[in-house]
């Protein structure tokens, strides 16, 4: 029964798009998971019917049912065996797949018909082939609510069987809604911000802030690692630095040092701010969580946000820390996340922050220096990494 050839059958997110949002929505789908196979390789991609299959070795199936679990834009991958449209020869090839995977317990069959064409509708075949496999073989009992087992029959071009299914990342392909910067610190927050905006479908890059040699090298080498996990997931992520060891010397010898977590993260808003402008972003990404540190009260986020007229983006406002935790732990980055190396905010962080900075208090302060040349600076100081 079995050829050396499977087809992997690709459920998309975002089925409501509709016409050219839908074209351009499974053209990039489809760019993106040529990119993820091209190391695997498969003999033909291709849609039918509305579906996006692969042809591929059953050598190297698995391999490739993990390389598509990165791919946003996936919601489902099924993993079938392809035959004529034909319910004699979908009956044999159903029942033959359920013996050789050597199911049981108990299972349900669906189907979909997207060829209308098709003498069964999906309810009847489905009915079908359920009763063929309950009659052919042993140690199976249906179960249309809570089965352990699904046998799916698809009916497009050509038929596909399969009892195999895996969970993939759903969102949007990436690169689909724009370009934004995220600021990419060494802590648990700011990757998993990063990889849940590009499961939206937006471009994103990174923008990391540091005061060597204050902070170290590790940090910095800690950082472009988060850049490499996520990278695994969005492709290719530029990581732009900027040292802060000069904005933070000026504060720290010129102002109220209760405002130094205010006033450096509206510095760093205005470096970002220049850099979206110059190369072409459309807004900033942060990990901002509301009431975790000091800064990220409502009057802290608040007078940050005053500093630039970006669009900005906090995918984890809201979220507890533990549900933060099980993402990145789910994605890679936590581990390298807790390693010991300080980041610029860690290491300047006065012992007695204000957590009630209203943006007038926070101007006067900045005007006991020159905000603007601290900032052309940074910047003109940057590097990309």
């Amino acid at each position: 029964m079995m050829t050396d050839k499977v087809y992997l059958i690709i459920s998309e997110g975002e089925m409501h798009l509709k016409g050219g949002n839908r074209r351009y929505f499974e053209q990039k789908l489809i760019s993106n998971i040529d990119k993820n196979m091209k190391d695997i390789g498969y003999d033909s991609l291709y849609n039918d019917i509305g579906k996006i299959i692969i042809e591929i070795d059953e050598a190297k199936s698995e391999k490739a049912i993990e390389a598509l679990k990165k791919v946003f834009g996936i919601v489902w991958i099924r993993k079938a065996y392809r035959c004529e449209k034909d319910i004699e020869v979908i009956r044999r090839l159903a029942i033959d797949l359920v013996k050789e995977t050597n199911l049981k317990g108990t299972f349900k069959a669906s189907s979909t018909r997207a060829d209308k064409k098709f003498p069964l509708n999906s309810m009847e075949l489905s009915r079908d082939i359920g009763a063929a496999i309950l009659t052919n073989t042993d140690g199976l009992k249906v179960d249309v609510h809570t089965p352990e087992h699904e046998v799916y029959v698809d009916i497009r071009k050509f038929a596909y069987v399969s009892v195999e299914k895996h969970k993939a990342l759903g969102g949007m392909p990436k690169a689909t809604n724009g370009k934004a910067l995220c600021l990419l610190s060494g802590g648990i927050d700011s990757p998993v911000a990063l990889y849940m905006m590009a499961k939206r479908g937006v471009k994103v890059d990174a923008i990391h802030f540091h005061s060597y040699p204050f902070t170290s090298l590790q940090a910095l080498e800690k950082v472009k690692g988060l850049r490499d996990i996520v990278a695994a997931y969005t492709g290719g992520i530029k990581l732009y630095s900027y040292n802060m060891l000069d904005a933070y010397t000026a504060i720290n010898q010129n102002m109220n040092v209760s405002y130094t977590t205010v006033v450096s993260r509206r510095i760093m808003m205005r470096v970002a701010k220049k850099l979206a402008h110059d190369k072409g972003y459309d807004a900033i990404i942060t990990g901002e969580n509301i009431g975790q540190v000091a800064s990220q009260t409502m009057y802290g986020i608040k007078a940050i946000e005053d500093a630039t007229d970006m669009v900005i983006f906090r995918p984890l406002i809201a979220f507890d820390k533990l549900d933060i935790i099980d993402i990145a732990k789910k994605i890679g980055t936590y581990e390298k996340s807790i390693e010991p190396f300080d980041d610029c905010c860690s290491v300047f962080s006065p012992d007695h922050p204000q957590t009630r900075p209203l943006i007038a208090d926070v101007k006067c302060e900045e005007e006991k220096v020159d905000i603007d040349a601290i900032v052309e600076d940074i910047y003109k100081k940057g590097e990309l990494l």
